[in-house]
């Protein structure tokens, strides 16, 4: 059994709790908040759980070995660090770093203190995802993708009456890139590798963040295009273009629906996938097999394709935003 502590008391965390104590693999131990009123009322559902209001007493408890951590993406790398050094797993909700400097010293500090990093980009942990990349003919057969995910953030109405709410703020590391963007650059690393060239044209925001944009990535024979957004709605299909049809998504961050249009035989493949309610509840039993089975080989190599995929992503983001002039605090 794997005895979690939680980092933010917000809805995502509600979310992975629940999904970790479906896959039965989990018992919540503790939960961290500033305040210990927001603690208490996070851990009230889940029966018998410690609080803590500061970091050093949360990471003492001795009975807690793996650490969600779901607080403001700036703040991810100083408490991953903090709960490595306490010998924690550390599960960092996506993004989990600012830069590639960050990723790059936390990979390294917890194959010393031999505990495991994991960054919760779900998409990749869905037996959908996956289905939909084993599916995936030879790269040279595609000539190009779009893939989309926008959804206006009610956020954005605090930047429009002059406030920097926290997804906003470039003290934060916010910005849709940094957020629903991340989505869709796993799963075109995921599928199609790593691009030769990287470019970002964001429409910034008045904090000095993305609030939208367009990305395309240039590989040898084709481009990915994508397009994130935080202060609009998208309501478009992602789509992979093949020499003889298109593959057609409902999504890229949860894939529900998918259909091959083939244009030799003029027919249309629907591909049956199983999606679950909770969609953190691939990822967290992914998680949880890893950390239970520490010298299974083959959960070995899983555990090191997801830290090269989750380097690489973070390396990708980086330079499509400097490549639009956003910077961070955590970069200087």
């Amino acid at each position: 059994m794997i005895h979690l502590g939680v980092i933010g008391t917000n809805w995502i965390s509600h979310q992975f709790v629940a999904a970790a104590l479906e896959t039965k693999k989990y018992d919540l131990t503790a939960v961290y908040s500033r305040k210990l009123e927001s603690a208490q009322e996070f851990g009230s559902k889940y029966g018998d759980v410690e609080y803590a209001i500061d970091l050093e007493t949360f990471f003492g408890i001795e009975h807690m070995d793996t650490v969600y951590i779901a607080s403001p993406n700036s703040l991810h790398f100083e408490q991953a660090k903090q709960a490595i050094l306490a010998k924690k797993n550390v599960i960092v909700e996506k993004p989990a770093f600012s830069n590639p400097a960050e990723m790059d010293e936390i990979i390294q500090l917890a194959n010393q203190q031999k505990v495991f990093f994991f960054e919760a980009a779900r998409n990749i942990h869905e037996t959908s995802f996956k289905k939909i990349g084993d599916l995936m003919p030879l790269k040279n057969r595609i000539i190009g993708a779009n893939f989309s995910y926008m959804k206006y953030s009610s956020r954005y109405d605090q930047v429009l009456d002059g406030q920097e709410p926290n997804i906003f703020s470039p003290h934060f590391s916010g910005g849709a890139l940094m957020d629903l963007g991340v989505y869709l650059i796993y799963a075109t690393i995921a599928w199609f590798g790593m691009p030769k060239e990287s470019h970002y044209f964001a429409k910034k925001v008045a904090t000095g963040v993305d609030g939208l944009g367009t990305a395309i990535l240039r590989y040898d024979e084709f481009d990915v295009t994508l397009q994130a957004g935080k202060i609009g709605d998208s309501f478009l299909d992602s789509e992979i273009y093949f020499e003889n049809g298109t593959l057609v998504l409902d999504g890229i961050n949860a894939i529900s629906k998918a259909e091959f249009h083939d244009r030799n035989r003029k027919e249309t493949d629907i591909i049956s996938l199983t999606v679950e309610e909770n969609p953190m509840v691939e990822e967290a039993l992914d998680f949880a097999e890893v950390i239970l089975n520490p010298t299974d080989k083959d959960w070995g190599l899983k555990y090191e394709e997801w830290i090269e995929l989750a380097r690489n992503v973070n390396k990708v983001v980086t330079t499509l935003r400097k490549s639009a002039g956003i910077v961070f605090t955590a970069d200087k």
